[in-house]
Parts: C-alpha cells; structure tokens; sequence
C-alpha cells in the first residue's frame, strides 16, 4: 500500500478523473504531495493559491456576500472556493481548504486550528469541518492529509 496520495492518483486514473485544487490556508501543501507522485500530471490540472480574500473573489469566484455573512473560514467559503476552482481549472473533481493555521487569527467561535474543506464533483459538493490542536505546521499538515483521506474515501465510494 502506498501513500495516500499514490491511492489517490491511482483512483483518478482507474476513474479517469482530473483533480484541481484550491488552498487557502495548506498554502500549496495538497499539491505539493499531489505532485510527489510520478506520473500526477496524467490526472491533475493544478491549483489556485487563494491566501486573500481578493483572490478567493476576484479569481475563484467566491461571492464576498458569502465572505461577509460567514467569514473566509467556514464551510460555505470552503464550498464556493472548490466549486469555483472545479470550473476555472476545468477539473472533475476540486479540493479547496480554509482555515486558521495559527498561531494567531483565533476569534470567538472560530479557535486556531479550525479548517473546513470543500469538495465538489458533478455530483454534488460538500464540505468537512476539522479542529487541529498542533503549531501553524502541523495544522496545515493535517488539513492537507485530512483533506487527501476524504477525496481517497470519495473517490472509492464513487460507482
């Protein structure tokens, strides 16, 4: 068995799926083990480094109603940016994350740690909230293989 993103990319390719990312907070963390792997290039498009809001609406296509009601951490935020990126990387399948790193950005009800990811597919999109409890780089690890271990078990519940 090999790393998660290998099952990844092998599920893709047996699925004849693209994958497409968009990080906020993992900074490029997903791609950077997407692309570890030999041979990604034969199902991955690339990514959308949206750190800023500006870049989350001007270039992802979140709704900054969306950013404004919610705040750029949150599920709905998390949703928008992987719809947007499915369309703008013209991928089957985009992963998009959020979240508060730290070791500072904490607000009242939104802790360090808080991450939400965001999946979308032709057949729906969805998102995952996650609570990490370790320093800015275990956190953006965990979002990351967090992130990779949902789209690994989407992927093999895909008929």
């Amino acid at each position: 068995m090999g790393s998660v993103e290998q099952d990844v990319g092998n599920l893709l390719r047996q699925k004849g799926l693209t994958l497409g990312l968009v990080e906020s907070a993992t900074g490029g963390l997903i791609s950077h083990l997407i692309t570890n792997v030999p041979g990604s290039s034969d199902y991955y498009k690339g990514s959308v480094t949206a750190y800023s809001n500006e870049v989350k609406v001007k270039i992802v296509g979140v709704k900054e109603d969306t950013i404004n009601k919610y705040g750029a951490v949150s599920y709905q935020v998390a949703e928008e940016m992987a719809q947007g990126g499915r369309r703008i990387l013209a991928a089957d399948i985009c992963l998009a994350d959020t979240g508060i790193a730290g070791p500072s950005g904490a607000t009242s009800g939104k802790p360090l740690g808080l991450f939400y990811i965001g999946l979308s597919h032709q057949a729906g999109t969805y998102s995952q909230k996650h609570n990490f409890q370790g320093n800015r780089e275990q956190n953006k690890r965990g979002a990351a293989e967090a992130a990779l271990g949902w789209l690994k078990e989407y992927l093999i519940s895909l008929k």
